[in-house]
């Protein structure tokens, strides 16, 4: 059973050391990982995904339970205990979603008689996710980029069920974010998003902050960033809206812009 992972510091692209040496996280925890484009933070996750052990250009190291992992978490795909959800999907095979699924799950060594409760499980929280449901016939290749990260985000939860999950940049794919926070806190897992989004940042319980290749800061979400929290998601919310009228090819009227003022 897994109640820790923990990240021990390397090195930043000009060889120096980590300022921040060790990070922590337990089951439960909502993290995010930000800071500009190109200041590492898909490295990071990469290295927790490859459980690094000094082997990768970082030098970071990765501890489960507070010590090495076993070599089956990385050789094994049924005891990976991490699942990584990628910007890119082109790997996925055209498969129709309910094959894709039920192979999945099989991966996973679940029964026969789990794999039906499962797909209507990840089905109803992927559409919870994502605007224009997803249907078990539809090919996976057919599926938009909302609707894709929505069912893998579902496939990893529920599924591969395993305690960590990393996201990177879901905002990009047209989700419900809000909606993926609260369905995702009702897991107890650890949930560590890579993101540019101030909403998803602000409703993590912390966030691990990137520059020039290294882990540089820890910021925890203290009760005056909360209230931030509440007033960006009212304007995210607006700018959903507007999003949405655009879409279904509508005019926008004065009282929804008044949100901005």
């Amino acid at each position: 059973m897994i109640d820790t992972i923990s990240i021990l510091g390397g090195h930043g692209r000009d060889g120096n050391r980590e300022p921040v040496e060790r990070i922590d996280f337990a089951m439960g925890d909502v993290v995010s990982i930000v800071g500009p484009t190109g200041s590492g933070k898909t490295t990071l996750i990469n290295d927790l995904e490859l459980f690094a052990d000094g082997n990768t250009p970082t030098g970071r190291r990765i501890l489960i339970n507070g010590v090495k992992p076993p070599p089956e978490y990385r050789d094994n795909p049924a005891y990976n205990p991490i699942a990584l959800i990628t910007q890119h999907t082109t790997f996925l095979s055209d498969l129709p979603v309910k094959e894709f699924l039920e192979t999945h799950a099989r991966i996973r060594s679940k029964t026969d008689r789990d794999v039906a409760s499962l797909l209507d499980n990840t089905l109803a929280f992927a559409n919870q996710l994502t605007g224009e449901p997803i249907h078990t016939d539809a090919r996976m290749t057919e599926l938009s980029g909302g609707q894709t990260r929505a069912l893998l985000i579902a496939d990893a939860t529920i599924i591969c069920d395993t305690p960590i999950v990393l996201l990177d940049e879901v905002e990009n794919a047209g989700i419900h974010r809000t909606r993926a926070l609260e369905l995702l806190r009702e897991y107890r897992k650890i949930f560590i998003f890579v993101t540019h989004d101030p909403r998803i940042a602000l409703l993590s319980d912390f966030r691990i902050v990137m520059k020039t290749g290294m882990v540089t800061d820890i910021l925890r979400t203290d009760e005056r960033e909360q209230l931030y929290a509440r007033e960006v998601s009212k304007l995210d919310d607006a700018l959903c809206i507007l999003r949405d009228k655009i879409r279904k090819g509508e005019r926008l009227t004065g009282h929804l812009l008044e949100a901005f003022a």
